[in-house]
């Protein structure tokens, strides 16, 4: 495995975030990416959409957004999806973009991210049943 690597989405990632593909079982927890980001209103200055890039392919998505003013507590530092292409899943991808929105978060002064997710056997928890949401 190549060093992997974050962008920002873009519209030269956006097609590849979108052709990503799922363990069977797993696409009942998950519409297309563009779906769910035009499902929400984003807030350019709230947002934080990164894909994670093994050399120069598209292996991994997560989205969050981070907004002090949010009138719910749970949406003010957020994990809104995160996902990791097939292929891909066991090799650490994952981590590598959980890690680095902690980071981002740290660097924001932001002490904790929700994570918000569709429970069911197969689901994201029982995916990283380890995994902290604290940075």
């Amino acid at each position: 495995m190549a060093e992997l690597r974050l962008v920002e989405l873009s519209a030269a990632t956006i097609v590849a975030v979108n052709n990503m593909s799922l363990k069977p079982g797993q696409e009942q927890y998950l519409a297309p990416v563009s779906y769910g980001i035009a499902a929400t209103v984003i807030n350019p200055q709230t947002s934080w959409q990164r894909v994670v890039l093994d050399a120069n392919e598209v292996v991994g998505f997560v989205s969050a957004n981070f907004d002090p003013e949010a009138s719910e507590e749970h949406f003010r530092s957020v994990l809104w999806r995160i996902n990791v292409d097939a292929d891909d899943q066991g090799r650490g991808v994952g981590r590598f973009a959980v890690e680095a929105l902690l980071k981002e978060a740290r660097e924001r002064g932001v002490d904790h991210v929700d994570v918000i997710y569709e429970a069911g056997e197969g689901g994201p928890r029982s995916s990283s049943p380890g995994s902290a949401s604290r940075p």
